[in-house]
């Protein structure tokens, strides 16, 4: 297996009330790896609602090319590969927003409700090699 050029990928949702916890670690679960625990943090929303935040930081190799090989199977790939530019930060972080619904289906889509933070390694660390290394380990991804 070859290399993967990101520090870590962190993943992150939101469970409301209104929604069961188990279908929500089922969404998140969607892009782990078997046997990874996920944290768990209570918070309170503004009108004083419970909200459960389920994260989790992957920094071994394999649990990375994990989550960045479930990617590789979005439809809107090119999409994603085309906004790379507008999606990794001058601090060289990828952001994206994927649909919690979608991935409860088992899915993995664009949308809103999963958060994923991933550092890309980049020597210099500049935006611009950023851009070049997300995007050679994505299109190495998708190919196999």
């Amino acid at each position: 297996m070859s290399a993967v050029p990101f520090h870590y990928v962190d993943l992150r949702t939101f469970c409301y009330e209104t929604e069961d916890e188990q279908r929500v670690e089922a969404a998140l679960r969607t892009f782990l790896p078997d046997d990874v625990e996920i944290e768990r943090e209570v918070s309170e929303g503004h009108h004083g609602d419970r909200i459960l935040v389920l994260s989790i930081r992957l920094e071994r190799a394999d649990e990375v090319r994990h989550v960045l090989g479930e990617l590789a199977t979005l439809e809107s790939f090119d999409r994603l590969l085309e906004e790379l530019d507008d999606r990794i930060d001058d601090n060289c972080a990828l952001f994206l927003q994927l649909d919690k619904q979608a991935a409860y289906k088992g899915h993995v889509e664009l949308g809103s409700g999963l958060m994923l933070r991933a550092k890309v390694e980049a020597y210099p660390a500049k935006k611009e090699h950023a851009v070049e290394n997300a995007r050679e380990a994505l299109e190495a991804l998708a190919a196999s």
